[in-house]
């Protein structure tokens, strides 16, 4: 009987390229060949392709996803998806499949667009009972003046792109007078922003996931950090400290897991999902801050540190997601 055929896709159109490349190093290490035929397509904004083993260089025929080699047409039977930011994690490669009737491993389209959107995000999270920070959303065509942000949001705030991720153009502002610098470097990288009060407490980040239909969550992780925030250097450049599996009260862990599988829940996920929360001790409850429907799988990054603090591989957990993914063909 023939393995499943399965696509890892990895490249993207964004900045985050760099960091889905990270990524594919340890997903293409830790996909079980023994039980799939694994084919790596690298989708840029110029070329889609795969590269075989002496380095020729295969497009892929995106009329239905198909590669032609030594004359053999190959389909796949689902997509292992491995690109941050566009067109991975913001439903653009999910709604093609979708029009292909081709199963993936993350969130499906209308999903990944509304969590790529951290501003839709937290306003349907507020709408089901899910604390959040308050916030304003802010686009390029429509300025408001720092003045009037001051008079309804409290210092310190945080500025970040609304679309986008790995913390790119993000600023936390203690001052009224650095505002003004930390609209322009969000703007920069996108046209919509959003400002967002800080919230005092412990950071958490937490993957969920499905097995067998049911959602699991992972043992979850505390940041520490040497700079204001979770920023791009602390993340990538060794300036964060992560425990995992978190050190924490139990009736505090609990509350972030229950919180984490209503996040799953209500957003109708799929596949792995890395969520960060601020766990207020003042208001003893977790505030969710963002989505993260593609997670990194560098061999740092957070979600491969919390599968082996279960207990588990990589090789067996990417197998789980691949086998999540065929039965929804």
């Amino acid at each position: 009987m023939s393995k499943p055929c399965i696509a890892f896709v990895t490249g993207g159109y964004s900045a985050e390229a760099a960091i889905s490349y990270k990524s594919a190093i340890t997903i293409e290490k830790n996909l079980d060949r023994e039980r799939f035929d694994v084919f790596r397509i690298d989708i840029t904004p110029t070329h889609w392709f795969h590269k075989t083993a002496d380095g020729l260089e295969i497009d892929v025929d995106r009329r239905d996803f198909s590669l032609e080699i030594g004359g053999k047409k190959i389909r796949f039977d689902a997509v292992f998806i491995g690109i941050h930011g566009t067109p991975g994690e913001d439903g653009k490669l999910q709604g093609y499949f979708d029009l292909l009737g081709l199963p993936y491993t993350s969130c499906d389209a209308a999903t990944s667009a509304l969590t790529f959107n951290k501003r839709y995000t937290v306003a349907v999270a507020a709408f089901s009972g899910i604390s959040v920070a308050r916030s304003l959303h802010l686009f390029k065509h429509s300025p408001v003046a720092p003045e009037s942000i001051l008079n309804q949001l409290s210092l310190p705030v945080f500025v970040k792109p609304n679309n986008g991720g790995s913390s790119i153009g993000m600023s936390r502002v203690n001052q009224p007078e650095a505002l003004g610098e930390a609209l322009e470097k969000a703007f920069a990288e996108d046209d919509q922003i959003l400002v967002e009060e800080f919230i005092s407490g412990r950071e958490f980040t937490i993957g969920v996931y499905r097995r067998q239909g049911l959602i699991h969550t992972l043992p979850f992780t505390e940041i520490f950090t040497e700079k204001e925030f979770f920023d791009f250097e602390a993340k990538y450049q060794g300036l964060s400290r992560e425990v995992t599996p978190a050190e924490c009260p139990e009736e505090m862990a609990e509350k972030i897991r229950n919180a984490a599988c209503k996040v799953y829940e209500v957003f109708n996920c799929s596949g792995i999902v890395r969520m960060d929360f601020i766990f207020s001790e003042t208001k003893n409850e977790p505030f969710l801050l963002e989505i993260n429907t593609v997670p990194g799988q560098s061999e740092m990054s957070i979600v491969p540190q919390q599968v082996r603090a279960a207990g588990e591989t990589l090789k067996d957990f990417y197998s789980t997601l691949i086998e999540e993914a065929l039965q929804r063909t």
